[in-house]
């Protein structure tokens, strides 16, 4: 399959199993106002990029998309959580997402705070009760890596570091240095552990397992120098949010210029593609992902 085919089988191999997983919820008890909520965050759009990541990485070491799909599920549960408590007024206020209305505006801002807490932790939830290639202790592996990348050291810290300018005013510009650190952790730490849940799936070996997470942190902080020149250059309906909202906040072009971002971004595009060299051929849907992400225009 070609990389547009593959990442449509991840989305709707994944969206099933998403659907499936919060049906079960519904079942177990949870309010109805949670679940639709829940549902309107998670179902029905976005690129699933970070499942397509776990699925492909996992496919290095002959494990099943089927095996993969609910390890990717828990991922894109985490993902979409963030997207939801990003939008808050609290945040970032954004009225549109995947061209419809924020879940704080489809719903309100109480039932969006617990949608996006319970999408988190629903995740957990989710890997905990895996029937995983190797037993519990890959379960348990697959915890502490999603733990990490989404906590106050990966996806939060990156949040916080996103939001200080913008909230706080802060009186130092932020340079080159701190943006990559902040993309780091923000973006780059999810998309890090979305690859190395492959190789956890895949009971890789250490080396090829830090293969992979050189090639998440590099394909995540391309991801999110992208995002930012999308900002600035990006058609708000191509998007299906809105644009040039992010001149309060730290972006490498901001910390730069335009130029100097796109250099930067062809480099750790590179970096990202080196990283794949242990894996051959093998890794080829996983290489043409990095131009996907650099070249993609929402």
């Amino acid at each position: 399959m070609v990389l547009g085919q593959r990442l449509e089988f991840a989305a709707w191999l994944v969206e099933s199993r998403l659907a499936a997983i919060l049906d079960e919820s519904a079942r177990a008890g949870a309010p109805e106002r949670i679940v639709a909520a829940m549902r309107y965050a998670a179902l029905g759009g976005g690129k699933r990029l970070r499942p397509f990541l776990v699925i492909e990485t996992a496919g290095l070491f002959d494990v099943a998309a089927e095996t993969a799909a609910n390890a990717a599920a828990a991922i894109e549960c985490v993902h979409c959580y963030s997207l939801v408590h990003d939008d808050l007024p609290a945040m970032d206020n954004d009225d549109l997402r995947r061209g419809r209305p924020t879940v704080h505006k489809a719903f309100d801002e109480w039932t969006a705070i617990l949608a996006g807490d319970a999408l988190l932790t629903l995740a957990f939830e989710v890997l905990a009760g895996l029937a995983a290639p190797g037993g519990p202790g890959t379960n348990a592996a697959l915890i502490a890596s999603l733990a990490r990348a989404a906590g106050p050291a990966g996806m939060v810290g990156g949040q916080c570091l996103d939001l200080e300018a913008d909230k706080l005013g802060l009186p130092v510009e932020p340079d080159a240095a701190h943006v990559e650190r902040l993309q780091a952790l923000k973006t780059g730490a999810i998309i890090r552990s979305a690859c190395e849940f492959g190789a956890i799936l895949g009971q890789a070996g250490e080396s090829e397992r830090r293969a992979l997470q050189t090639y998440g942190q590099r394909l995540g902080v391309a991801f999110q120098i992208a995002d930012d020149l999308l900002d600035v250059e990006g058609d708000a309906a191509a998007l299906g949010k809105a644009t040039r909202k992010d001149a309060a906040k730290a972006t490498l072009h901001g910390a730069a210029d335009i130029d100097t971002a796109r250099r930067r971004l062809a480099e750790v595009a590179a970096q990202a593609v080196a990283a794949l060299a242990p894996f051959g051929k093998r890794a080829d849907a996983l290489r043409e992902a990095v131009a996907f992400t650099v070249e993609r225009k929402r």
